[in-house]
């Protein structure tokens, strides 16, 4: 099958039914190349259709202290005093440059969230 740029909602749904149908296909086949093309014309129709805004820096902070089980405390020792911590966590101080290197190292959030404004 011939594979084109997907442009209309209807050549969407087409391409995800034949992804469907050849999605098991094996490595080597021709129709794994189809498959590869398929895939990267599917993603370019979703990110341009339905994009993902970044996440809220502090959101984005809250969410990996979360998932990291830290507090407050914990979050103090990486960027400093606990009263800060809670400044920031209440949106009532701003990251600064210091404090993004030391939530990326840290914690492992993206730059490109950590400067977005909120």
């Amino acid at each position: 099958m011939k594979q084109k740029v997907i442009k209309t909602e209807e050549q969407y749904q087409e391409a995800l039914k034949r992804l469907e149908e050849i999605f098991d296909v094996k490595k080597d086949s021709k129709a794994a190349d189809e498959l590869e093309l398929l895939t990267l014309l599917i993603e370019k129709y979703e990110n341009e259709q339905f994009p993902i805004d970044m996440p809220d820096p502090i959101e984005a902070i809250k969410f990996r202290m979360e998932q990291m089980g830290y507090k407050q405390k914990d979050l103090a020792r990486v960027i400093g005093l606990k009263s800060r911590v809670s400044e920031i966590l209440n949106r009532k101080r701003k990251l600064t440059v210091d404090m993004i290197r030391k939530l990326h190292a840290s914690l492992g959030i993206s730059t490109d969230v950590l400067i977005k404004e909120y």
